[in-house]
């Protein structure tokens, strides 16, 4: 038996309706218009949106990092994005991809649409990966 498809397989739901609601409370405009959530170890549900700005501006996956180190939410086991205006979970932006990878590099990443949503090991989301930590020295 593939025990990664199992995996695939298996999408917290929680956490998508939870990414989904701060999606419709919280977008305002064209500042807000995606939220993240998160799972942390503990069982603890950590959330964000992104903020927009014309110069630049963090996706919400970054601020979700963030917002979980705030709160000693250092273990993501799971993250998902959604657009504002129910445009569903939205996949990470390569640079998030990679950011993912080199603080959680065991995080599964929730993709896909409708009843087709399935979580990924970030390492499959990012093929041929360049690793950062691999490139330090110690």
């Amino acid at each position: 038996m593939d025990h990664a498809a199992d995996d695939r397989e298996a999408v917290d739901q929680e956490l998508v309706e939870a990414a989904l609601e701060v999606a419709r409370r919280y977008s305002r405009g064209d500042n807000h218009t995606v939220a993240a959530a998160g799972r942390n170890a503990d069982g603890r549900i950590i959330t964000a949106v992104n903020v927009y700005h014309f110069t630049g501006g963090p996706c919400a996956e970054l601020v979700l990092i963030g917002a979980a180190a705030g709160q000693g939410a250092y273990d993501l086991t799971t993250v998902v994005a959604v657009g504002d205006r129910e445009r569903g979970v939205i996949p990470p932006c390569g640079r998030c991809r990679q950011v993912l990878l080199d603080y959680f590099p065991k995080v599964g990443v929730i993709v896909g649409e409708g009843s087709g949503l399935r979580t990924f090991p970030i390492p499959e989301l990012l093929p041929a990966t360049y690793v950062w930590a691999d490139h330090q020295e110690d």
